[in-house]
């Protein structure tokens, strides 16, 4: 059984966000998405414990660099929110984290490989090149990025979300 958590080891809202640049809102949403944990006080005020510094920190630049959260919540799935996590729970979650970062990489660089040849050969437009979308044969395959698709698969809901959780509806 895990030890209690001392009170001068639990920040309030005010102070985790200070200390790791993220607005309260969205520290409030990625709780919500069960990304971080606050105990609560007797007056119902959220309490995070000093551990979870790491891992809002971690999620801070995910964000910043576009990973998508459901992918934060997936390498962290491991990594216990209850307890300060161990060395070999961050090693656990950096070898996962660290496969889907390189997946995103070959992904981009794909994006670059075609965005490099599209716009090399002149033409301006994908829908009628002759190179990589002969007599526009991608449209039968519905709207949108056909070619692309399976490079970027975030369409952006989680920032979506988040910034509605910031500024309201």
């Amino acid at each position: 059984m895990n030890a209690p958590i001392e009170p001068d080891e639990l920040l309030t809202i005010g102070e985790m966000s200070t200390r790791t640049g993220v607005a309260p809102s969205a520290l409030r949403y990625y709780e919500e998405l069960e990304l971080v944990a606050s105990v609560r006080t007797p007056g119902n005020q959220r309490r995070y414990p000093r551990h979870m510094l790491r891992r809002v920190s971690l999620i801070a630049v995910a964000k910043r660099l576009g990973v998508p959260l459901a992918d934060v919540k997936d390498a962290f799935g491991d990594v216990p929110m209850e307890s300060t996590p161990s060395h070999a729970d961050w090693q656990r979650a950096s070898r996962r984290w660290k496969k889907r970062l390189e997946e995103r990489r070959r992904a981009i660089e794909r994006l670059e490989y075609e965005l490099t040849g599209c716009i090399g050969c002149g033409c301006l437009s994908l829908k009628a090149c002759a190179l990589l979308n002969p007599d526009d044969a991608l449209a039968e395959a519905g709207p949108g990025p056909r070619r692309l698709e399976d490079i970027v698969e975030d369409d952006g809901a989680d920032d979506a979300q988040e910034q509605t959780h910031r500024d309201g509806p």
